[in-house]
């Protein structure tokens, strides 16, 4: 018990890290501004036209780091300080979610598998734990097997998050190598501003791989606290 909340911890702390760095590598690289001139939302569209998609908008949305692709209604949402900047941080994160957009045109199938796991996980996501806790005062206090039979649906919906967590990896590594590589081929910007950009999203990612690897210690304590008390 008290590993687990060790290692939960000393994750929880390095996702404290990696934010806070993200943030700053933003505000660092929000600096640099861009020699061409354009903002984030006009990189966004013409990133969407090089790669012959005419059928996603791109649009502002409120907030700090909201920056997303909704494959639902095809559009490509910018935060406020994206869409209208002209620097390097702008500039990489717009190419990131326009990364997605390529990808949902050309049916990339880890971004098609996390988009069909989306209704599962938002109802997993919400019961798995109630059940499992549920399941294991139940299997203490009747002292019956239904108790472990609960947590165990409890585990396959934890499970289920856990997957949705792991196959976000390789969507978002894909979304920045594309975003990375249209941006250098298209001379799109300087070596300086290039470099920013690329470090930027390089923290970007790291936020996943912390999300992930928490997702599968939970997983494996939950697990470890079901199966251990059936023996």
């Amino acid at each position: 018990m008290i590993g687990y909340y060790i290692l939960l911890g000393a994750i929880a702390l390095a996702s404290f890290l990696i934010s806070s760095k993200l943030k700053g590598k933003f505000e660092q690289y929000s600096k640099v501004h861009l020699r061409n001139g354009m903002s984030g939302a006009e990189i966004a569209e013409k990133m969407l036209a090089d790669n012959g998609i005419r059928d996603v908008r791109v649009i502002s949305t409120p907030g700090m780091l909201t920056d997303h692709y909704n494959p639902a209604n095809k559009t490509v949402n910018l935060s406020e300080g994206v869409y209208n900047q002209r620097n390097a941080s702008a500039a990489a994160v717009a190419a990131h979610e326009c990364g997605h957009a390529v990808q949902h045109a050309q049916a990339y199938q880890w971004l098609t598998m996390r988009s069909q796991m989306v209704p599962m996980v938002n109802i997993s996501s919400s019961l798995s734990q109630w059940l499992i806790m549920g399941g294991l005062i139940l299997g203490i206090g009747a002292k019956s097997s239904i108790g472990f039979y609960v947590a165990v649906a409890g585990l396959v919906l934890m499970a289920i998050a856990t997957l949705f967590s792991l196959i976000t990896l390789p969507v978002e590594y894909d979304a920045s190598n594309r975003a990375l590589a249209w941006l250098k081929n298209k001379n799109m910007l300087s070596q300086e501003e290039y470099a920013g950009a690329e470090d930027a999203l390089k923290w970007a990612a790291r936020t996943y791989v912390v999300a992930a690897l928490g997702a599968v210690a939970s997983l494996l304590y939950w697990a470890l606290q079901v199966f251990g008390r059936r023996e």
